[in-house]
């Protein structure tokens, strides 16, 4: 990946609606070969898909929850049913493997309490866990999906 392919990325976290051409553009290239590298960068997985953004808030999920879980099963079955129960689950919006005294931890959006409560009785009535810690969010100071692009080294 190089200087361009980076340019590339930065300005489609940014807007990945941009035209082709304004993207051309910035980056310093004719539309066909940005195309190409729009698309290599697809195919080799670093662009994943693209989305739009939607404000929870606006849609009636106001709750960010995040739950740390502990677990006393490390098995890899355990793991497998965990990590598909999780997955089904569309409340969850993260969902991480950690280091340290929690095992896993959940980024978990809900409309109120009372849609929170639901969530929670499902998760511990589906996976036996040995404990669960719910920390409510009280606001949302930063949240983004751009990574910062680490800029090319430089041979020494």
């Amino acid at each position: 990946m190089d200087a361009i392919d980076r340019k590339i990325l930065t300005a489609l976290q940014e807007d990945c609606t941009i035209s082709l051409a304004e993207l051309s553009n910035r980056v310093g290239l004719s539309q066909t070969p940005c195309w190409k590298r729009v698309q290599k960068l697809e195919a080799t997985g670093v662009i994943t898909k693209r989305v739009a953004l939607v404000a929870p808030e606006k849609i009636g999920l106001g709750m960010t929850v995040f739950v740390q879980v502990v677990t006393g099963d490390h098995s890899a079955p355990w793991l497998q049913n965990f990590a598909r129960t999780i997955t089904a689950m569309p409340e969850v919006m993260e969902l991480y493997r950690m280091a340290g005294d929690v095992d896993y931890m959940l980024r978990v959006v809900v409309a109120d309490m009372a849609e929170y409560d639901a969530f929670y009785k499902r998760l511990i009535e589906a996976i036996p866990l040995k404990n669960v810690t719910s920390r409510f969010a009280m606001e949302r100071v930063k949240s983004t999906t751009a990574f910062k692009v680490p800029a090319l080294e430089k041979a020494g």
